[in-house]
C-alpha cells in the first residue's frame, strides 16, 4: 500500500504548500483548518486521526498538542483562555513576565527553549526572560504529514526557530507518531544550535490534565526517588503530594519537585488515575535527557481551570539565572544537538495493571520526601 505524503508548511521560502487538507487512507485520516473568530483568528489546527485517536496540533503554537480524544474520552483541560490564541495576541514582552498565560490552554505546551521557568529580572527590575520561554508561540517553519496504511500509522514531522541575531540560533525538529492499533502518541524533539557560537538551552514538557481523569480521589502514580515542595505554600500539601481533592473556589496552586527513577531502558513514567481506578493518562520520558519533574496541582474551580500538570524538564522551573546557577541548564556547541524523546497514552484494562505493577516494582524502595522546600530546588 502507497504511503501518502502532505506536506502543509514548505520547508523552501516561495514554495506555495496548501495548509488546508482532507486526506483519508483506510484508518488513517489528516485534516487541517484555519480557525476564525476571537482570539483563534487565522490559527493553524491540524487533526491526525487513527483508529479511535484523534490528536490536534497546533503548527502556529510551537507545534503544541492542543487536545487527544481516545474514544470517548478526552485527554486535555478546560482552560478560562478561549483557545487555542494566535501567538501574535500573546504579549510575552509584558513586564510582569507573565504574558505568557494569555495563550495557555494546551494539553502539552514545550516551555524553552532559552528558557523554561519563572519569570527572570535583572537588578533593576527589568524583565530578562518571560514565564515559560518562546518556544510555544512560535510558527512552524515546515511541516509534514506521512500516512503509512500498511504500519497504520501517521507521522507528523516539523520544525521551529528561537532565533535573535547575535543572540542565539536554535532549531526544534520534532517528529510525532500515531498509531491506530493504540491510544499513544510518542515524538522526538532535537534541539539544534545553529550558531557557530556555544550556546545552552532548558526544555520542558507541560503536559496538562483536567477531568475527566481529574476529580477527586484521583492520584499520581510514580516512582518517586526524590520530593520537594516548591514553597511553602506547597509544604502544606506534601502527605497528599499524590492525590487531589474536589475542584475549590479560590484554592491556590501547589507545586512540587521531583526526581523520578527511571526502568533498565532508562526510562521513567507518571501516570494521573481517574478517581475509580479503570483509566489513567500515562506519560513517559527518557530520563537522561530530562531528569527532573514538577507536579503542578491546580485545584481551584472548574472556572478558574481545575487541571494538573506532569511536567518533564531539563531542570526545575525556576528563573534561568537560579538554574543555571545550580548547572540545570544544556551546553550546545556550535552545531551539536541534544534529543528528547516522550509518549503519552490512554491507559485502561491489563495495559493500566502491567504499567503500575512495573512502577510499583521501581518504587519498593521508600524515596526521600521533605517537609520543607530542599536546597538548590527552589529559589529563594
Amino acid at each position: 500500500m502507497p504511503k501518502h505524503v502532505v506536506t502543509l508548511v514548505s520547508p523552501h521560502p516561495g514554495v506555495a504548500a496548501d495548509p488546508i487538507v482532507d486526506v483519508a487512507a483506510g484508518r488513517l485520516a489528516v485534516r487541517s483548518r484555519r480557525l476564525v473568530g476571537g482570539r483563534r483568528q487565522g490559527v493553524l489546527l491540524v487533526e491526525l486521526i487513527a483508529g479511535d485517536t484523534r490528536v490536534f496540533i497546533l503548527p502556529d503554537r510551537g507545534l503544541g498538542i492542543w487536545k487527544m480524544i481516545c474514544g470517548g474520552v478526552e485527554l486535555g483541560w478546560q482552560s478560562p483562555v478561549a483557545g487555542p490564541v494566535h501567538p501574535a495576541l500573546v504579549p510575552l514582552g509584558e513586564p510582569s513576565g507573565l504574558g505568557w498565560l494569555d495563550g495557555f490552554d494546551e494539553l502539552v505546551a514545550r516551555c524553552g527553549l532559552v528558557s523554561n521557568g519563572a519569570p527572570d529580572f535583572d537588578t533593576s527590575g527589568r524583565l530578562v526572560h518571560g514565564l515559560h520561554g518562546r518556544i510555544a508561540n512560535l510558527p512552524a517553519h515546515e511541516l509534514t504529514v506521512t500516512l503509512d496504511e500498511e504500519a497504520g500509522t501517521i507521522t507528523l514531522t516539523g520544525a521551529v526557530d528561537e532565533t535573535r541575531f547575535l543572540i542565539h540560533a536554535m532549531r526544534m525538529e520534532t517528529s510525532l507518531v500515531l498509531s491506530a492499533d493504540r491510544p499513544r502518541i510518542a515524538w522526538t524533539d532535537t534541539v539544534t544550535n545553529l550558531s557557530a557560537r556555544p550556546a545552552s538551552m532548558q526544555l520542558l514538557y507541560h503536559v496538562n490534565l483536567g477531568p475527566p481523569l481529574l476529580a477527586a480521589g484521583a492520584e499520581v502514580v510514580a516512582a518517586i526517588d526524590e520530593l520537594a515542595p516548591r514553597d511553602a505554600t506547597a509544604a502544606a500539601d506534601v502527605a497528599t503530594w499524590n492525590r487531589y481533592d474536589a475542584p475549590r473556589a479560590g484554592r491556590g496552586e501547589d507545586v512540587h519537585f521531583a526526581r523520578i527513577r527511571p526502568d533498565a531502558a532508562g526510562i521513567a513514567s507518571a501516570l494521573l488515575v481517574a478517581p475509580d481506578g479503570t483509566q489513567a493518562a500515562g506519560l513517559s520520558w527518557r530520563a537522561a535527557s530530562l531528569p527532573c519533574f514538577a507536579l503542578w496541582k491546580n485545584q481551584g474551580s472548574l472556572a478558574d481551570g481545575y487541571v494538573t500538570g506532569l511536567e518533564p524538564a531539563t531542570n526545575y522551573p525556576n528563573p534561568r539565572s537560579f538554574e543555571e546557577a545550580q548547572g540545570r541548564v544544556v551546553p550546545l556547541g556550535p552545531g551539536e544537538s541534544v534529543r528528547f524523546d516522550l509518549a503519552l497514552e490512554h491507559l485502561a484494562g491489563e495495559r493500566l495493571a502491567a504499567t503500575r505493577q512495573a512502577i510499583a516494582a521501581l518504587a519498593a524502595a521508600p524515596p526521600t520526601i521533605h517537609a520543607r522546600p530542599r536546597s538548590g530546588w527552589s529559589a529563594g
